[in-house]
């Protein structure tokens, strides 16, 4: 507690190693609060009385539920704490609202799930499903709660026995932008008057996205010389792999890739769709190792769970000693670096990856797809007689 502002106090309910917290109203400094009572203050009688009665009230409540022998219902003693009407009982909890409105987004699979694991955290922690805990404080404990969470480790990253890690700061920044949004959704709907988060801009770390892993040519080269036995999980998985070197389409868009979308220009064939998880264009045109890939499998791709994916990943890349963590996503960062090495266009490799907008220039450039089909060509062309020599 900063001891020149004022914070609400708290009431502490600990059920089960849980602990639930009911705020009293009573906002004091830290020099005004000593020994579990308010003192230096003209109103402090008052205020201890107040701490007093809704602190016997939570008792009495908890007796109750001993006493009948019925769950303990922190909603419920929040509900006679502060005197909430039986008529009103039916009004939905802050969770229960935000829970209604992830319901009713239309957002790309991708970001719908990230709202879907928002929820889920918020359950888990427990301390922020009413409208009255919705504080600066809160948000800023649940930050710190966050942090220590293990993060969801992938088969791979299991199977080789790595040290348990937490969230990182980008993940942990990712929960507080979907429950910014639905709070100020809440605004909006003047469920709430303000957003705690007003108070708070610049106080989470995005994480560091600048440093990107990529394949260099020769290494992207060795994947696509390997040649698994046909129809085994590693061939299926070295295929998708070099599909998105080629293509610069993220693990997802491969898994929902649909040939029928694609027409023939120039005697290449081309496409202008959208990404799965952001819903933004992205342009593409399939280079002859592509068609290949494409042929073998019927015009369509090999559909693999992510999670057996980055195993095969792994081994193909130890197969021809690549040290670097192979994961699905290298693959487009290896596409985006080799497209900017050959000098494409930012502009043009932005609309090849999809992307919302072009980082180094801080704006979204729009091209014709044209013109981007036009650098696939002469990239592949480079590439090709590279290979030749």
């Amino acid at each position: 507690m900063d001891k020149g502002s004022r914070m609400t106090l708290e009431i502490r309910l600990t059920i089960n190693r849980a602990s639930y917290y009911i705020s009293t109203g009573v906002r004091v400094r830290r020099s005004e609060f000593v020994g579990g009572a308010v003192v230096n203050r003209m109103d402090a009688h008052e205020l201890n009385e107040r701490l007093r009665v809704m602190h016997g009230k939570v008792i009495e409540a908890v007796n109750d539920c001993i006493a009948t022998g019925v769950s303990v219902n922190v909603r419920e003693i929040k509900n006679r704490v502060w005197n909430v009407k039986d008529e009103i009982a039916g009004v939905p909890s802050m969770y229960e609202w935000m829970e209604e409105q992830v319901g009713m987004l239309r957002h790309a699979d991708g970001t719908m799930k990230h709202y879907s694991t928002l929820l889920r955290r918020l359950r888990e922690y427990g301390k922020m499903m009413e409208w009255q805990d919705l504080t600066v404080e809160n948000i800023c404990r649940w930050d710190a709660w966050l942090h220590k969470l293990p993060c969801e480790m992938t088969g791979s990253m299991a199977g080789r026995g790595e040290k348990e890690r937490t969230l990182s700061d980008g993940a942990v920044y990712n929960y507080h932008k979907c429950l910014k949004a639905l709070i100020n959704r809440a605004v909006l709907f003047e469920k709430i008057p303000s957003s705690p988060y007003d108070k708070l801009r610049g106080h989470f770390r995005r994480g560091d996205r600048e440093s990107v892993e990529f394949l260099t040519v020769e290494e992207m080269d060795a994947v696509e010389s390997l040649h698994p036995v046909v129809g085994t999980l590693m061939d299926k998985a070295r295929d998708v792999f070099v599909f998105q070197m080629h293509t610069g389409m993220s693990y997802a868009d491969t898994q929902a890739f649909d040939f029928s979308q694609y027409r023939k220009v120039d005697g290449k064939w081309v496409n202008v769709g959208q990404r799965v998880k952001t819903g933004v264009q992205y342009v593409v045109q399939l280079s002859v190792e592509c068609e290949r890939i494409l042929e073998k499998y019927g015009w369509t791709l090999p559909k693999i769970g992510n999670s057996d994916y980055n195993k095969c990943l792994k081994a193909l890349g130890a197969a021809v000693g690549i040290e670097k963590k192979m994961h699905s996503h290298l693959a487009r960062h290896s596409f985006a670096t080799k497209m900017m090495a050959s000098h494409v266009e930012i502009q043009n490799v932005s609309r090849m990856l999809g992307h919302k907008s072009i980082t180094q220039t801080q704006r979204y450039a729009k091209v014709l797809p044209e013109s981007v089909f036009a650098d696939f060509t002469r990239v592949e062309k480079l590439t090709t007689k590279n290979k030749q020599l």
